[in-house]
């Protein structure tokens, strides 16, 4: 993806604008690509930008596929945004198993669907949205490819020195991680039972500016805060890379399903990253404890391999980050908890 390394972004349309550019590889992959798309769970905080780059790379490529994205919507502007991208909206209620049984049978699925923040209390809620819905999905598309997202919260807690590979044993702490580990298991018994081709796509920390853990952090020091540096360690990858990567992932679908860690390949750690933004916001940095050797790490090495580094590196986003803060960008006010490793969300 060709992107202006020297430039400020300056504005929700310029970020919006970058985030859904096509790079060259995704064009091409786009034109290779046998079928229609259809992205479940887009209206959540990486799906309107990821459907909004999939039609984006198909009219780039010249040719024609539908893009459907299915969601309840109960955001409005959510879905007049895809509306207007291009993208054919379907409101669904993925709980609902005849509902989901009433959507178009295509080739090329993405699923986003999830619960996270609130876990807490609605134990409940989390396990059905994060393990019904995808038994629902699994059984409705078994004759397609399915990108499943998931999380680097499936693996155990780790020492910046022994990040989790695709094979290293899940060790899910706490009801949303299990939850998520759930969320996989629907997938991969869908694909051993009726043969799907499944990529599990274990991502973590997607930087949007808008959201994420560079947010967190930058906007403590802005407003002269502490950072909270329990976890010592995180890793994170620009938002735009990481919808390339999961589209790219439909080609690298299997049966038994195919595990694929999504990240960048920097280790941060909490308080060098605050250090930097106190520096390039002019303010002073405080922590509010010592940090623990316990934090969700993922070596992204396969993924490197088979799609190339990511192409904003970590410092790059750190500089944009900064500057979004400083001109009073829009936050989504959505915290990351990239603090939490005792699985409470």
């Amino acid at each position: 993806m060709t992107v202006d390394l020297s430039e400020r972004i300056e504005s929700e349309t310029q970020l919006d604008a970058l985030l859904a550019r096509p790079s060259d590889a995704l064009v091409e992959f786009m034109r290779q690509l046998d079928g229609d798309l259809i992205i479940l769970g887009i209206a959540g905080k990486m799906g309107v930008s990821l459907g909004q780059l999939a039609v984006a790379a198909i009219r780039k490529a010249g040719v024609s596929k539908n893009v459907y994205g299915v969601a309840r919507f109960t955001d409005a502007d959510a879905r007049a945004r895809l509306e207007s991208a291009g993208v054919q909206t379907i409101q669904c209620d993925l709980l609902d198993r005849e509902a989901v049984a009433q959507l178009p049978s295509v080739p090329n699925v993405l699923f986003m669907a999830g619960r996270k923040f609130g876990t807490e209390g609605t134990e409940p809620l989390t396990w059905a949205m994060n393990t019904m819905a995808p038994a629902n999905v699994a059984h409705h598309f078994r004759e397609s490819k399915i990108v499943a997202f998931s999380t680097g919260c499936v693996y155990p807690l780790a020492s910046v020195d022994q990040q989790p590979t695709e094979l290293t044993p899940p060790g899910p702490i706490g009801e949303y991680a299990q939850s998520c580990l759930g969320r996989e298991r629907m997938f991969e018994y869908g694909s051993l039972e009726w043969g799907t081709p499944v990529c599990l796509y274990r991502l973590n920390y997607a930087i949007d500016l808008r959201y994420g853990v560079l947010h967190d952090i930058a906007a403590k020091i802005w407003n002269e805060q502490p950072v909270d540096n329990f976890v010592q360690a995180f890793n994170v990858i620009w938002q735009g890379d990481a919808n390339h990567q999961a589209l790219m992932c439909l080609d690298h679908c299997a049966s038994p399903a195919n595990v694929l860690n999504v990240t960048g390949p920097e280790t941060l750690l909490t308080e060098d990253v605050a250090r930097r933004f106190g520096e390039l916001l002019n303010k002073p940095v405080q922590f509010t404890t010592t940090p623990s050797d316990a934090s969700y790490l993922s070596d992204s090495s396969q993924a490197r391999k088979l799609f190339g580094a990511p192409s904003v590196s970590a410092d790059q986003l750190i500089r944009w980050q900064a500057h979004w803060i400083k001109i009073g960008g829009r936050s989504l006010n959505k915290p990351t908890h990239f603090e939490v490793n005792d699985g409470a969300y």
